[in-house]
């Protein structure tokens, strides 16, 4: 299979596979520690966290597969809700080495164009690098430019606009100018945050914002309410599985061969979108004869459903049914 055959999950993991070549274990290593302790921090940057090629090489092998995955499982969200819908644009902000860009890669066949907007020079550099490595089309496309995120943007009217992991390098100040200039300018809104409780009371204040825009909410959430979660009990987010690479093994350590990437999102819209009936917020437990699901519903906030064998069918496609899904399924009466 050559590289124009292979599907984006597996054409991104090739493109990948040759980054760290030169750079020695140790300082991948200490890069991505430094880094990751930048990405979880509460504490705004004032210049870019991806300073120059080791950084970004070290940072890409290690986070982005796990932001590819969280970012399509949100696009693919936004997908069912919007199944009529195909973006003929795309723009990534603050999309550094273009996660987010392979994932609409991923959810969408059709052609758009698509600029990333970052402002880390390093960064672009080397998203375009693996843009060119990747054999896809789409891909080969894309305009790689040079913004200040964070300050005014002149955003073009666009029909996707991604925010991936950027609201917490920002000041407050600066992420409700940012969700602002994209809520004007874009037909569908996705932002994607680390699934932390910070993360998703960033992503409440997104919604709340965009929500106020005009634009209706069409991923995770059933409805367009406020969340029903009371603020500090618990946090909405959702697990996309990762393989792990060498580089994932030597700085986490253990066994495993995958880890769960933590994410919390919102995707809305400013057409009408057909969100899902009810969302499953937990992992569901599995029991002997029974399914135990968590569901965020429409009407009736947050509530438990336990389905059994007596109900068949509905039965089996719980045994099926993950975090995160619509319940019931689309097919299931």
């Amino acid at each position: 299979m050559n590289a124009d055959t292979l599907p984006t999950p597996d054409a991104l993991r090739t493109a990948l596979a040759g980054l760290l070549d030169g750079l020695p274990p140790k300082q991948a290593a200490q890069a991505v520690e430094r880094l990751i302790a930048n990405y979880r921090g509460t504490t705004p940057t004032g210049t870019p966290l991806l300073r120059d090629r080791s950084d970004v090489a070290a940072y890409a092998a290690y986070r982005m597969p796990a932001t590819f995955e969280a970012v399509r499982a949100a696009l693919d969200a936004l997908a069912d809700a919007a199944p009529d819908w195909v973006p003929a644009s795309h723009l990534d902000v603050g999309g550094g080495t273009g996660a987010a860009v392979w994932a609409a890669d991923a959810t969408w066949a059709e052609p758009r164009t698509t600029t990333v907007l970052d402002w880390a020079e390093p960064a672009l550099a080397l998203g375009r690098e693996l843009a060119e490595r990747s054999g896809l089309p789409a891909l080969r496309t894309v305009d790689w430019r040079r913004a200040r995120i964070g300050t005014p943007l002149v955003l073009p009217d666009t029909d996707l606009i991604t925010v991936s992991y950027v609201l917490n390098e920002l000041t407050e100040r600066d992420r409700g100018a940012l969700v602002t200039d994209v809520a004007r300018a874009a037909q569908a809104v996705v932002i994607v945050e680390p699934g932390t409780p910070d993360g998703y009371l960033r992503i409440i204040e997104a919604r709340r914002q965009l929500i106020g825009a005009g634009l209706r909410v069409a991923a995770p959430c059933p409805h367009d309410g406020a969340c029903p979660i009371e603020p500090g009990t618990d946090w909405c987010h959702f697990a996309a599985r990762v393989a792990r690479s060498s580089l994932h093994r030597q700085v986490k350590g253990g066994s495993l061969p995958y880890e769960d990437e933590k994410f919390s999102y919102v995707a809305a819209v400013r057409f009408a979108p057909r969100p899902v009936r009810n969302r499953v917020i937990r992992k569901p437990q599995i029991r002997k004869g029974q399914v135990l699901l968590e569901l965020c519903t429409p009407s009736d906030g947050l509530r438990g459903e336990t389905v059994t064998k007596r109900h068949g069918a509905l039965y089996r496609a719980a045994r099926d049914t993950g975090w995160g899904d619509a319940w019931p399924p689309p097919a299931a009466p």
